[in-house]
């Protein structure tokens, strides 16, 4: 029975691992593009497809934290890129960074800011979650100087 049990819980770790590298390379497919949007809670960043762009209180600079705790990256997965992310009007190009995660995934940064979006948005723009608190910390929008959007 222990063997069985061993044998399962290892299983499960193979799978958790398997589909985590599989979301972290769909994320960096291509180049990620910044732009910026109006919204209700001021003018922030958004990706290509005009989901906001969050960054987490709980990181330090150029240090994603998120990635070190169990689900994180998964309902907040990182901002990917295959290459310099692509800076839109307005967007200070000289901000935007990478830094690699475990798994090989280049994680956009802004003004040092690990950058993530969120599983719950339904809509471009959306901003109901902006400052929300999980994982031990809030997770502000940010704006085109760097700056948290709460």
């Amino acid at each position: 029975m222990r063997r069985i049990l061993t044998l399962m819980v290892a299983t499960a770790v193979v799978a958790v691992a398997a589909a985590f590298a599989a979301n972290l390379a769909s994320a960096s497919a291509t180049r990620a593009n910044l732009e910026l949007r109006k919204t209700k809670v001021g003018t922030i960043l958004v990706n290509s497809r005009g989901f906001t762009v969050y960054a987490f209180t709980r990181d330090s600079r150029d240090k994603d934290d998120c990635a070190s705790i169990p689900n994180c990256l998964r309902l907040w997965p990182a901002v990917g890129t295959s290459g310099q992310a692509i800076a839109g009007p307005g967007v200070n190009s000289r901000l935007i960074g990478t830094i690699t995660l475990k798994g090989g995934l280049k994680q956009v940064t802004y003004d040092g800011r690990p950058l993530y979006t969120y599983k719950g948005d339904t809509g471009p723009a959306e901003t109901f979650y902006v400052n929300f608190f999980q994982f031990g910390g809030y997770w502000p929008a940010v704006n085109a100087a760097g700056k948290e959007v709460k």
